[in-house]
């Protein structure tokens, strides 16, 4: 397994900021933040033991619906359903300097948003059934602050991403790529992949602190949120090496929305779910090549639309 492990050591590095895409759905008055639930959750997205450059692509499916009445864009919409695609190009550098012993490591992700939402309008007399698109750059996510260590099978670290609201956001549509307020999040993130049995066990926990969106005058609480993983690496000769496993995820809001735009009250949102993944290293020339794929249903929802991600992770470390 040292073979194994070395490789996956080295390719941590292509997907070590996790985060990197964005819940393009809504704000939390729509049913979701920025962070997207399953994100971060294994040893790709830990930070990277050496300097080096990295450049990975992040594609996120979600489909989910609702039954209840949720804010989008300052309309309620009852009985809204969404299908929403991202797709999003990272480029980090873990640098020569420490601190702490920790390599200090920044990083930038920018996505493309697609959504199609449909829902039910509340009006005077009846609800009016609507439809609406979007697609364009959505919020970027910036990471100044990345600082990783590593001793032996173990790696963690301590992150702080910024999503900034640069993407196109219009009140009254039920479809924004942007979301229109920053999300400051700071994040730990551990993972142990054992050198000798090929076992891993990661755990990355967040908490997200939002801005007001200042057309609708709402302020989306305040959330934390843990993705964990276990899973089984092999070896597969000179293919590389494989990985199979589940992943879980924990998404609550810990204080309530407000402002005038928060019409149902304090709104906090929750969800749980897990489903499966699986992973794949290999060489690609002198260059370290990651693949993995995941689908993520959600089991128990509160305040929030209910369906399932689909990621798609590819990522090369130099």
């Amino acid at each position: 397994m040292n073979t194994l492990h070395k490789r996956q050591r080295l390719l941590s590095i292509a997907l070590a900021a996790g985060t990197v895409l964005t819940n393009p759905a809504f704000a939390e008055e729509g049913g979701s933040g920025h962070y997207a639930p399953g994100g971060v959750a294994d040893f790709l997205d830990a930070l990277p033991a050496r300097p080096g450059l990295a450049v990975a692509n992040y594609f996120m499916y979600y489909d989910g619906s609702a039954s209840g009445t949720l804010p989008f864009g300052g309309r309620l919409t009852l009985d809204s359903h969404a299908q929403a695609y991202s797709d999003s190009f990272l480029v980090m550098y873990a640098t020569n300097w420490e601190l702490l012993g920790g390599h200090y490591v920044p990083a930038v992700g920018i996505p493309y948003v697609w959504l199609e939402v449909d829902g039910k309008i509340s009006g005077r007399l009846r609800s009016v059934g609507t439809r609406d698109t979007a697609n364009g750059l959505g919020d970027i996510l910036l990471y100044p602050f990345m600082l990783g260590w590593a001793k032996d099978d173990l790696r963690y670290d301590l992150r702080l991403g910024i999503y900034a609201p640069t993407g196109d956001y219009e009140e009254g549509r039920l479809a924004n790529v942007g979301k229109n307020y920053w999300t400051f999040e700071p994040m730990v993130s551990v993972s142990w992949l054992s050198s000798k049995i090929g076992t891993e066990v990661s755990a990355c926990a967040g908490l997200d602190f939002s801005t007001k969106n200042a057309a609708t005058d709402y302020q989306s609480g305040d959330v934390f949120h843990l993705d964990v993983t276990a899973a089984q690496h092999l070896p597969l000769g000179k293919l590389g090496t494989i990985g199979l496993g589940a992943n879980a995820f924990y998404y609550q809001q810990f204080t309530g929305d407000s402002g005038s735009g928060a019409v149902l009250g304090d709104f906090a949102g929750r969800t749980v779910g897990v489903g499966p993944v699986l992973s794949f290293v290999t060489k690609l020339g002198k260059s370290d090549l990651a693949a993995e794929v995941k689908w993520l249903p959600e089991l128990d929802v509160k305040n929030r639309l209910k369906g399932g991600y689909v990621w798609f992770k590819v990522g090369m470390g130099f």
